[in-house]
This record gives C-alpha cells, structure tokens and sequence, in this order.
C-alpha cells in the first residue's frame, strides 16, 4: 500500500526536547505560519501548547494533526483546535477503538467520527485505497491513489502530509479546491514509493 504502511522504527531525538516554553518561545516564526504540522512524535504537552497559541494568534492558519505514531486516546480539547486530523487505518482503529478500518466504508465512519469530536476536517489513509475524508459541511470523499509499482512504501504517510501542506500554503496552490489539493498529494505519495528511501524518493515537483 501506498500511504503509511509497513513497520518502522522511532526514535524521538530532538522531537523529545520540545516543550511549552519552548513552543511559546518561538515567537512569530510560528504564529504566523500559513500551515503547520503536528504529530504523536511530539510531546502532547507541546501539541496543545502550539494548537493553542495558533487558535489566540493566527485563527487563520492551517493546523494539520498527523496522529502518528498511533495512540489509544487525545485529550477531548484538541480536535476542536485542529482543521485537517489525519491518520492511516491502524492508527484509526487504535484511537477510535473500532475493530477494522480497511474499506472505504470504514474509513468514511471514522472520518465522520473525527470530526464529530470536533476537527474541520476528518481524514483517513488506505495505503493503495487511497484517501476518504469527510469536510466541514458533513460531506465524504473517496480520492483514489493513482496504479504505479510499489518498491519501498516507508514515508509515504509523511509524503502524503507533507504535500498537502505544500499545496495549501503556497500563494497559488492555495488558490484551488481542496479535493484537487489531496489529488495531488495522493499523486506524490503514489511517486515516492516507486523508489527506494524516505526523503530521497520524495518527487520535487508535481503536476497540477
């Protein structure tokens, strides 16, 4: 499959030392961010305190929670501070304590069950699947992966999320619909994994 598949090592580094003080310390490079990217890498304590500091500064940004590694649960109050929620099927399954997060029926349930508790915009990966998101208005997408031969699937979640944020924060890219947005971040996901390696089969290009 081609978004978030597989099994990878973590090793926290430098995501570890990330606090609130040190969230609240960055100053405008931060709060004033078009898009900005959270994961499960992070401390929560650093998530929140950024979410946040983005909802009292800049209500206007981006806020994009990639909900990997999977974890059992969130705080209630962080799904209403964030527009895009994304995570892949396993990482559904373990958050939402549903038992099978495979189809793109499954995947349109949890998405609907992320954003009732109160994300903008609920999204699922499946790997080859594709992606199902369902948006503000209570409306669900199937935005289907394109065929290519998959050699090395490691980073393609991070491709996936990578891209998006890509796309909505660029003075143009921003401009179009956000279906055609997650087209072609499925597009790029689908690229990289038709090489070898993380960031080296990242395409650095793409068509709209």
């Amino acid at each position: 499959s081609y978004l978030s598949s597989g099994i990878n090592a973590e090793y926290g580094g430098a995501n570890n030392s990330m606090s609130r003080d040190r969230v609240r310390s960055a100053g405008k490079p931060l709060t004033a961010s078009k898009v900005v990217i959270l994961q499960n890498e992070i401390p929560l304590e650093a998530n929140l305190e950024t979410l946040q500091l983005l909802d009292e500064s800049n209500k206007e940004c981006i806020t994009i929670y990639n909900a990997a590694p999977a974890v059992e649960s969130l705080p209630e109050n962080l799904y209403s501070l964030v527009k895009i929620f994304c995570v892949n099927e396993s990482e559904a399954e373990k958050l939402l304590g549903l038992p099978s997060v495979k189809s793109v029926e499954e995947a349109a349930n949890a998405a609907g069950i992320l954003r009732k508790r109160g994300c903008k915009i609920g999204m699922v990966t499946l790997g080859a699947g594709g992606v199902v998101y369902q948006d503000e208005s209570g409306n669900t997408t199937h935005v289907k992966c394109p065929k290519v031969k998959a050699v090395d699937t490691t980073g393609a979640g991070d491709a996936f999320i990578g891209a998006l944020a890509c796309l909505m924060a660029d003075k143009e890219d921003g401009k179009l619909d956000f279906r055609h947005q997650v087209e072609i971040a499925c597009s790029v996901a689908s690229e990289s994994v038709t090489r070898l390696g993380t960031q080296s089969s990242y395409p650095t290009s793409y068509t709209r």
